[in-house]
């Protein structure tokens, strides 16, 4: 009985239990490689969303008193 003896509930091969049996830091590196990986997509999107210019950001569409969104330019079609 080993720590990884639950991987084989999972679906994983004897093989690879036993090899996580054997050599525990392989799940260790596995761990550490997905974290550092989530966080580097962090990282990018962090700074993807720092530098957008202000015509790239989605304008906030207000809406008035009756809840309909405001007309674009403020005239009616026929006056523009």
């Amino acid at each position: 009985m080993g720590s990884f003896d639950w991987f084989s509930k999972i679906g994983a091969t004897p093989e690879a239990v036993a090899v996580l049996n054997d050599q525990p830091i392989l799940f260790t590196i596995l761990i550490v490689v997905l974290i550092v990986v989530a966080l580097e997509i962090t990282f990018i999107w962090f700074i993807h969303h720092a530098t957008l210019k202000p015509e790239q950001m989605k304008k906030k569409v207000t809406k008035d008193a009756k809840g309909a969104p405001p007309a674009k330019g403020g005239k009616p079609p026929a006056a523009r």
